[in-house]
């Protein structure tokens, strides 16, 4: 019983530590290609950079807010799923 608890908390921490390494991956592609998008725009017509920076910063809140929840979902699988039993009692 003991090992399989142990099984499942290293898959737990297998799946945060994946999930949270492709979120970030993923934010940091898409955040480098939204300021290469700004940056590219602001060099063409450099009248609009004051629209064109909150704008980029408005989007990388949101991206950046993406990788949150990964990590919010990783920390859950952490923390939440492998305490299930003990919390309910169950040895």
């Amino acid at each position: 019983m003991e090992a399989e608890a142990i099984k499942f908390f290293v898959a737990c921490a297998l799946a945060a530590g994946f999930g949270i390494g492709i979120a970030a991956f993923g934010c940091g592609i898409g955040q480098g290609m939204g300021l290469k998008g700004a940056v590219e725009g602001i060099a063409r017509n450099p009248e609009s950079s004051g629209k064109v920076t909150v704008t980029l910063l408005i989007g990388l809140a949101m991206i950046e807010s993406l990788c949150i929840y990964a990590l919010v979902v990783a920390l859950i699988l952490l923390y939440a799923a492998p305490m299930t039993k003990i919390v309910s009692g169950g040895h």
